[in-house]
């Protein structure tokens, strides 16, 4: 009765010894709890666990605690098969128990009172990952029941290893997509303007929030000839590193094609032919490219299925709509255009489709009528623009980049 009694109250430790493990998913403290946990539970002198390298066939000890002095250490290793009882169960993958270790053939000594020792492999999927290592003061400490227990225990032990090695994996990969992410965004940046160019009359300024770490909006302001500006905004199809890529191309294609100082619906139709041939098929981007002339105060516009232009001028607020123009990418087109007239104290917003399309919790859209609202009052800019949506979607996750351009034109 009384070993059946042992037995159970082993078998309520083992539980309460194995839940814990399940817990710990950092792989040094979870080995420093099993050893002093198990050691405590289970009354070992000595309690070690040694993981197996696979690159170099060694065990290493991962943690050990007890005896009266340590001859092996933390970061410890012995080549398989080659030293003790640890490196016999490594070789063979099966338990193996000396009950005097006096007499062992396989025992070396680690600690003086050691008089038994059992070495049980800790396995995962059928592969060898390490093993576990009790010692006694007592000769045959450890009868049969007990190893069976340990043997169970060690199964715990395998699998709570096996989580925290994929836990730490995980955890180094997420750090390093991160420091890759933040480092891809420094370097999306540094491609937007960092300051307007200085035009006689007028004022630029441009903004792009992403909704993720990088983005497919981009803005530009791009120097032309006659004191001329280009000023683009475009949006490419697709979210996140995908679309940087391919808004970084465009971006150079772009910039290639305006050192030509074509006229806006002929430098949109040459990007076009190139980003037919160069673009992953399905992917697609929508562009709208002005000009100003600040001299003449005129932007002419082309558009390539880019929202329209925002114009305030005498005549009030109207979108700038221009009669063709596909995304660039798609398939052969013209690009038509449109010029308007900027006077003193007028002004011109270009937008990406993310600023319309802002929602709420209500699941309603920003649009263009707040839009409108938001560009009509005198103080306007693309600060406040941004702002005043971000009031609308109460804090709500953007699920598109969401970027604004303002030219205008000075009393």
């Amino acid at each position: 009765m009384e070993d059946r009694n042992d037995l159970v109250k082993d078998l309520f430790l083992l539980q309460r010894v194995a839940q814990r493990l399940n817990t710990n998913l950092d792989i040094d403290s979870l080995l420093t709890e099993v050893v002093n946990d198990v050691s405590q539970t289970f009354g070992c002198s000595r309690l070690a666990v040694l993981l197996k390298d696979e690159a170099t066939d060694e065990l290493v000890v991962g943690a050990d605690c007890g005896g009266d002095f340590n001859l092996h250490i933390k970061g410890e290793r012995f080549k398989v098969g080659e030293y003790g009882m640890t490196g016999h169960v490594g070789a063979t993958g099966e338990t193996y128990y000396a009950p005097d270790v006096a007499v062992d053939p396989y025992y070396k000594v680690s600690d003086s009172q050691t008089r038994s020792e059992v070495d049980i492999p800790l396995r995962s999927q059928g592969r060898l990952i390490g093993v576990f290592n009790a010692q006694s003061k007592e000769l045959n400490g450890f009868a049969p029941a007990r190893i069976q227990l340990l043997e169970a225990l060690a199964g715990h032990v395998a699998t709570a290893i096996e989580n925290a090695r994929l836990f730490r994996q995980e955890r180094v990969e997420k750090e390093r997509m991160l420091r890759e992410l933040g480092e891809a965004r420094r370097i999306q940046q540094s491609l937007f303007p960092h300051h307007p160019p200085e035009l006689p009359g007028f004022t630029l300024s441009g903004l792009c929030i992403p909704c993720r770490e990088v983005g497919g909006d981009w803005f530009d302001f791009i120097p032309l000839d006659n004191r001329r500006v280009g000023i683009v905004l475009a949006d490419v199809s697709g979210k996140g590193m995908g679309a940087a890529l391919l808004m970084s191309s465009t971006r150079t294609v772009l910039r290639l094609v305006a050192e030509h100082s074509l006229a806006p619906g002929d430098a949109l139709a040459r990007v076009n032919r190139i980003l037919l041939s160069d673009f992953p098929s399905a992917k697609f981007v929508t562009m709208v490219y002005v000009v100003l002339a600040p001299l003449q105060r005129t932007v002419t516009i082309a558009s390539a299925g880019h929202p329209p232009p925002l114009l305030c001028d005498a005549s009030g607020l109207h979108f700038l709509e221009t009669d063709a123009g596909l995304p660039l990418g798609i398939q052969e087109g013209t690009f038509s255009e449109r010029t308007a007239f900027l006077g003193p104290g007028m002004r011109m917003l270009l937008y990406s489709d993310g600023v319309t399309e802002a929602m709420n919790s209500q699941e309603e859209q920003y649009g263009p009528d707040r839009l409108r609202a938001a560009f009509s009052d005198r103080g306007a800019s693309v600060q406040k623009i941004l702002e005043d949506i971000g009031r609308f979607t109460e804090g709500r996750p953007a699920t598109d980049d969401t970027t604004a351009v303002m030219i205008e034109s000075n009393s």
